[in-house]
């Protein structure tokens, strides 16, 4: 699992590792699988590990007060998972985080992030980068759910993510959008006669 966690690294134009940095990240992510609906992180416990995926697919979501859930993230092979307040502030977590499906995925706790972070220069140079996205992604999906349509969102999210098209049912993409099954079901009958 952690030749695919070095191969991710590869995309932040940094030096390559040297084998005392591969021991290092080896020993600080620990390999774990989760069962499809397996939770990761429950609302009301700290968030103690973040994930990265290594292969399946894992939603973060909070309920509402009539049981509905409401999308937070998604996230597939690459992308990390994790509530990032409770796991700064240790604080409990307001959200549910489970495998979507069979998934795999490297473990890291904060102490060790930190620890990290003064012995290669890798690490902070992805969580640099990985900051600045998240931040862009964060802004146009606050943007998008402020002021565009339901047919602007659903456009936008199928343009800048079609493997979670795929991946995830209609019901969640709806939420993780913020409009209603039915109106997903309309805006993609409309755009397919287009």
């Amino acid at each position: 699992m952690h030749e695919a966690f070095f191969e991710y690294l590869k995309k932040f134009n940094c030096p390559l590792l040297s084998e005392e940095e591969k021991v290092l990240i080896k020993k600080a992510f620990i390999p774990t699988k989760l069962r499809k609906r397996q939770y990761l992180l429950q609302a009301g416990d700290q968030c103690k590990n973040f994930a990265f995926i290594v292969k399946g697919a894992m939603r973060q979501y909070s309920v509402g007060d009539k049981g509905s859930e409401h999308m937070i993230r998604l996230g597939v092979e690459g992308w990390w998972m994790g509530d990032r307040e409770s796991w700064v502030m240790g604080t409990p977590s307001v959200y549910n985080i489970d495998a979507w499906e069979d998934t795999e995925v490297l473990l890291v706790t904060r102490p060790v992030v930190l620890e990290l972070l003064r012995k290669t220069a890798i690490i902070g140079e992805m969580m640099r980068q990985l900051d600045e996205r998240n931040n862009m992604a964060n802004l146009r999906r606050l943007t998008s759910s402020i002021s565009a349509t339901a047919e602007k969102k659903y456009a936008d999210f199928a343009a800048c993510y079609p493997g979670l098209v795929e991946r995830f049912p209609q019901h969640i993409i709806a939420s993780y959008i913020g409009v209603t099954k039915d109106t997903l079901s309309r805006v993609k009958r409309q755009l397919l006669r287009k």
